[in-house]
């Protein structure tokens, strides 16, 4: 077995050919190499049995022996191959004769690493921090990435966006096609102009106005999409973030109940660029509390959370285009197919000048990247739980974020689809992107670079390489560190951490940095004018995809259409002889049957209308609370379903009305109208309102479990206060507790054109006692109606404010 020289940097090594060496920018791995463009775990020289041969890992950009990208490739004396570059890449020549200058590696060296290498990067030994990589913005709020410089004249307007007119184009469909200008001022000022961007201009982290300006100075930052810019000299810097970007918590404190409870204890911890971290802990240990504090869902009490050395809450409105979240629920569809579903959410989260073919070629790059493209075509309800999970990250990726956190991904799967799921997280890791796993599945920790272990009370219990985590507790297994944790919830486990050598080799130093006081004139989300879409565009597509959601649930259509069709002719079982209009009695009008017809036609369109919307809401909160975190307009997403809905409810209302109405006699005349128009018209009327009540009551929710009690309550009680059952007017509290009641207006709407009261007035004079508002008269007609509408309205608001309380935490302003 023939010893093989690799030389590197100016140095050499002898090889073994017993064992495997590890190329890339892990400390842990044989050689490291701090370039952006070699992956985490990039590649392997080991020898085959027949010679010596170097294995690419499926890195980002690639292993070039010759020139050539290869996947494994056998490498002897004069072979030279580059790393993440063809041309320029991380040099690795190879000879078979020791140099002068090479090192001659002891027996720890031959164990693996080169003696060169500071001891802390061998491995076995951790290295004493997270790494941070380092750029020429560190310290100064830096961004990660490649750089470009671009030369400012004075008196030159530089416009930057995604069309090749722009003299600074940024190939990102973040970015609008003309986003922003330069102004290079005469004396010397410099200055940004936003162009009425979609998704915003930021300078510092707070955006512009739509079409607004500000002058920059040199310690400014200007953010455009995944680019950020900053000006040296007379040149603008552009650094554009591909992922090589640090990521870390500190001190992270939450507390609720005015402070009394404290849920997440002093939190700190730094994540290696492109790597995968797993979260474990028993129940109650804060993990979710701790993803939402790291997304910036729902900020810390006390604590930072820095995006590349840039606070995370602060800047949330730039950055949190750049950080996906696939939270344990579904965030799309499942009634849809994976393309069609992928197309919808592309136009919600892309600019609206972005066009079709570019959204479309987007998504199909994200379907095959995640191995997708041949079940595109098939609903997400008929996937493998592991696929479905695909999906949703495939939804997440399209925007290409540099950090994804995925909330309980595995939950439910078996252990065959858990390591398929791990695996694919694996390798977007690998491929360049920083992956955060909150999971209680512990099988494949294996694959984690970092775990992280939450104990009771919401602290850390140990943060490091997973196969020294079992040592470091000193158990042989997971259940054994959980029945522990379980066993004795009053041990200071954090206090144990803290005082290990494991601390100080991994948390000690960031967790020495007390965390920056935010600027006083921050807000934490700032303004956020522009949307990726205009208002009316969300609107449209949420339209579109919500009928499309519809028409794919045939269960839904069939109910839809049978509730009115049945409701319609349980009150054709009332004689037909009994009509509407004004039936000839030995005292003149009456029928005291009418109201009853009316009272079944009423409470009937109340219950459809309410039973068509009391889910909608609940079901999607998980979707709607994702969403609104990347740009989603609330009253968008409203009018949205009160279109849709109101389309379904009218058309319910007509078939209502029809069935129920033309079997009978009707009245002489209408209010304003044909009478028969008039009462399909307050019908209508009330299903609408009736359906923004069971949006209220969808928003107000917990459950969904807790819709149908809820639904059947307000029917009973809109049943009682209609004054068919019993007199309601005059009394006092009762009448004003039945103004509250759609189901009184709509009655009283109906009962104004059926001549209700002279159909329902006692034999007896001393007796009769008309209802006000069932007048046969055209104020009082209008009256009815404008009511039903003005508690639609009530019920619209109340919607919008409840929605408020599902959104991220940082968002509800």
């Amino acid at each position: 077995m023939p010893e093989l020289v690799l030389e590197l940097n100016g140095q050499t090594w002898t090889l073994d050919p017993t064992r495997a060496y590890q190329l890339g920018r892990d400390p842990q791995g044989d050689f490291v190499l701090q370039d952006a463009r070699v992956s985490w775990r990039h590649a392997t020289v080991r020898w085959s049995g027949q010679s010596w041969v170097v294995e690419d890992h499926g890195s980002t950009n690639g292993t070039y022996v010759q020139g050539q990208r290869v996947q494994q490739a056998a490498v002897g004396p004069g072979a030279v191959v580059h790393l993440g570059n063809a041309t320029d890449g991380p040099r690795l020549g190879f000879s078979g004769t020791p140099s002068i200058a090479q090192h001659q590696a002891p027996a720890a060296a031959m164990a693996g690493q080169p003696p060169a290498m500071p001891p802390q990067q061998q491995p076995g030994f951790p290295p004493q921090q997270p790494q941070q990589p380092q750029h020429a913005w560190d310290g100064a709020g830096g961004i990660g990435g490649a750089t470009s410089l671009y030369q400012l004249a004075v008196g030159q307007v530089t416009r930057i966006g995604r069309a090749l007119e722009n003299e600074l184009v940024v190939s990102d469909l973040q970015v609008s096609r003309f986003h922003a200008e330069f102004h290079a001022h005469p004396d010397g000022r410099f200055e940004i102009h936003d162009l009425g961007s979609h998704n915003g201009t930021y300078v510092n982290g707070q955006q512009l106005e739509k079409n607004g300006r500000r002058y920059l100075g040199h310690s400014d930052t200007l953010g455009i999409g995944h680019s950020t810019f900053r000006l040296v000299g007379n040149q603008l810097q552009e650094f554009v973030d591909t992922g090589e970007v640090s990521f870390s918590a500190r001190h992270l404190t939450v507390q609720v109940n005015n402070g009394q409870t404290t849920i997440l204890n002093d939190v700190s911890f730094g994540v290696p660029e492109k790597s995968l971290i797993g979260v474990i802990g028993p129940s109650g240990s804060g993990k979710s509390t701790l993803l939402r504090a790291l997304t910036g869902y729902r900020p810390a009490t006390y604590g930072e959370v820095l995006y590349d050395h840039r606070n995370l809450y602060t800047h949330f409105a730039e950055l949190r285009h750049r950080i996906g979240l696939v939270p344990q629920d579904d965030i799309l569809h499942t009634a849809l197919p994976i393309r069609q579903a992928l197309r919808l959410a592309a136009q919600l989260r892309f600019p609206g000048d972005v066009a079709e073919s570019e959204r479309n070629a987007r998504v199909e790059e994200v379907l095959a990247e995640l191995k997708l493209s041949p079940h595109a075509a098939k609903r997400i309800s008929s996937l493998s739980g592991g696929q479905r999970k695909r999906v949703s990250v495939a939804l997440e990726l399209l925007t290409k974020p540099s950090l994804i956190f995925l909330d309980e991904p595995t939950s439910g799967l078996d252990p065959g689809m858990d390591r398929d799921v791990m695996q694919l997280l694996r390798g977007l890791a690998d491929d360049g992107r920083t992956v955060l796993v909150v999971t209680h599945s512990v099988a494949e920790l294996a694959l984690c670079d970092r775990v992280l272990v939450m104990a009771p009370g919401g602290g850390v219990s140990y943060f490091g390489p997973p196969d020294e985590a079992l040592g470091f507790f000193g158990y042989d297994n997971w259940a054994d560190v959980f029945s522990a944790f379980e066993n004795y919830r009053d041990f200071d486990w954090m206090g144990r951490w803290r005082g290990s050598q494991h601390y100080q080799m991994y948390a000690a130093d960031l967790d020495a940095v007390q965390p920056q006081a935010a600027p006083q004139h921050f807000q934490p989300m700032g303004v956020i004018h522009q949307k990726a879409q205009t208002w009316g565009s969300q609107v449209w597509t949420l339209m579109r995809r919500y009928a499309a959601v519809i028409v794919a649930d045939k269960g839904f259509l069939g109910l839809t259409l049978a509730l009115p069709i049945v409701l319609g002719l349980v009150s054709t079982f009332i004689p037909a002889d009994h009509g509407l209009g004004p039936g000839e009695a030995e005292n003149g009008f009456r029928n005291g049957d009418a109201s009853i017809i009316l009272l079944i036609l009423v409470v009937g369109m109340c219950f459809a209308g309410s039973a068509n919307a009391v889910r909608e809401l609940i079901k999607e909160r998980t979707i709607y609370e994702r969403e609104r975190a990347v740009g989603l307009s609330r009253s968008a997403y409203l009018m949205s379903k009160v279109f849709v809905l109101g389309i379904v409810t009218v058309l319910q209302a007509l078939i209502l009305g029809l069935i129920g109405f033309m079997p009978r006699e009707m009245p002489p005349e209408g209010v304003i109208f044909s009478p028969m128009a008039e009462m399909i018209f307050v019908l209508m009327v009330l299903g609408c309102t009736s359906m923004m009540i069971g949006l209220v009551i969808s928003a107000l929710v917990r459950t969904s479990e807790m819709t149908m009690p809820l639904l059947v309550m307000i029917s009973v009680v809109q049943l009682v206060f209609t004054g068919a059952l019993f007199k309601v007017h005059g009394s006092l509290g009762v009448e004003q507790i039945a103004w509250l009641m759609p189901s009184r207006w709509a009655l009283a709407g109906t009962g104004s054109t059926a001549y209700l009261n002279e159909l329902t007035k006692s034999p007896n004079p001393e007796e009769y006692d008309p209802d006000p508002i069932w007048k046969h008269e055209a104020g009082y007609w209008l009256l009815d109606v404008s009511m039903l509408i003005v508690i639609g309205v009530i019920c619209g608001y109340l919607v919008m404010k409840f929605l408020r309380r599902h959104e991220p935490e940082v968002m509800r302003n």
